[in-house]
């Protein structure tokens, strides 16, 4: 019997940290072969992979329909998690338009030479195995498993305990799709069970994982953030603000409103409050919110708004520091660019602003004065998105400073390192 040398037996590793040391030996393996696998092999393993999510329909929909039955969370929470054909044959396009974008790897980024004869590269690398942990949304797997693949990551999944039969059904089916490529299955691994020892262990997996990145509510990023001894790539709140200035005009700010709030209410670019300039809220305003509230929008109001429609519930000073994902707005009158500007800096999360304006310099102003990852002008928040961006899907909207911000497509799963061509140099 082994034993210790204080003649106790040596107790066991837990299931999570056994787990980790396994199938993060596995998964740097994977991310060696995938880092210099050709272009043709990564794209072949998305191909199938996406007509595997088409073929295992019937079997993807029954594991969902089953997380569905064992779920207690209504409205928001539920539509994240639901998956329907519409959902699945998105989730599968998704994949095949990341095998349509460039290689991301080996770009030469810059490239220079010294008075000594020396040429220099830059060139864009993998950054090795990425740590993915996400809650409801069962096409975070999908998305994160084809944008590391196609980047030459291996990635370790954690999903949320309500989408654990949808995530296994889907990691199937990507499997089928690097076996077809010859390419290790090794490349794309989720955790075995719900257990939250398994999160400890991966932010714990300094020397197994290169990245983590989460995405979910504020309390898992918040924790993650807390207790990982590994770089955090964080996506923050979906705090989002559209802002109608009083050059708006009337029938696009109704539109664009209307879609960026309740597309899907509880996305992380749905707008959450809607900013309105005095000037024109007495006649623009009612339009807005009955247009919202046709669509079963609720609302919370600060008093200027409330002078206009008394009919509105009133805004809680908590309201506007939250992300509602949910079809309920705040809604605040505001006099001009700067006063939307400091309600923004104060409660915002750095996520995605909009303004509607004809006035460009307008426009300008407040686009330059936002300090988010993503501002827009006469367009919806819902607009960001990896695949609206033209990045094929997205691993979450990063809204720290460092690394990468916005979208977080193939170009920024990426790191780089240099290479220096020399003629005999020597250093004297």
């Amino acid at each position: 019997m082994d034993q210790s040398t204080d003649g106790q037996r040596e107790a066991p590793a837990d299931p999570a940290s056994a787990w980790l040391a396994t199938a993060g030996a596995a998964a740097r393996e994977a991310a060696r072969a995938l880092a210099m696998s050709p272009l043709a092999a990564r794209n072949t393993a998305l191909m199938a992979g996406a007509a595997a999510l088409r073929t295992a329909e019937a079997e993807i929909l029954a594991a969902n329909e089953a997380d569905l039955a064992a779920c207690s969370a209504t409205g928001a929470f539920r539509d994240r998690l639901r998956l329907d054909p519409a959902r699945l044959a998105a989730m599968a396009a998704g994949l095949a338009e990341i095998a349509a974008q460039p290689d991301p790897l080996g770009r030469v980024l810059a490239e220079w030479e010294r008075p000594n004869g020396l040429r220099f590269r830059r060139i864009a690398t993998p950054i090795g195995v990425i740590g993915m942990i996400y809650e409801s949304r069962p096409n975070v797997g999908a998305d994160a498993a084809g944008l590391c693949l196609k980047s030459g990551n291996a990635v370790m999944l954690r999903g949320g305990s309500e989408g654990l039969r949808s995530a296994r059904a889907i990691q199937a089916a990507i499997e089928e799709g690097l076996r077809a490529a010859g390419l290790p299955v090794a490349a794309v691994q989720i955790a075995p069970e719900a257990d939250r020892a398994y999160v400890g262990a991966m932010l714990e997996g300094g020397g197994v994982i290169d990245l983590i990145i989460p995405r979910g509510g504020k309390s898992l990023v918040e924790r993650v953030q807390r207790e990982a001894r590994v770089p955090v790539l964080a996506h923050a709140e979906g705090l989002c603000h559209t802002y109608v200035h009083a050059s708006a005009d009337p029938a696009m700010a109704r539109s664009v409103v209307a879609n960026a709030k309740m597309r899907r209410p509880g996305v992380c670019g749905a707008t959450e409050t809607l900013l309105i300039d005095a000037a024109i809220a007495p006649s623009l305003l009612p339009l807005i919110i009955a247009d919202l509230a046709a669509l079963g929008c609720e609302f919370r109001a600060d008093p200027r708004a409330r002078a206009i429609l008394p009919e509105l519930p009133a805004a809680a000073p908590a309201d506007f520091d939250t992300e509602w994902l949910a079809p309920v707005l705040s809604v605040k009158v505001v006099d001009g660019i700067a006063e939307a500007l400091a309600h923004i800096a104060r409660h915002g999360s750095s996520h995605t602003e909009a303004i509607i304006a004809e006035d460009r310099a307008a426009a300008e102003a407040f686009l330059a004065g936002i300090d988010s990852a993503v501002g827009l002008w006469n367009a919806s928040t819902q607009f960001c998105d990896g695949g609206e961006f033209g990045f094929g899907a997205e691993i979450g909207i990063a809204t720290g400073r460092i690394h990468a911000r916005g979208p977080v497509g193939l170009e920024q799963l990426t790191s780089f390192r240099y290479v220096v061509e020399g003629s005999g140099q020597i250093r004297p």
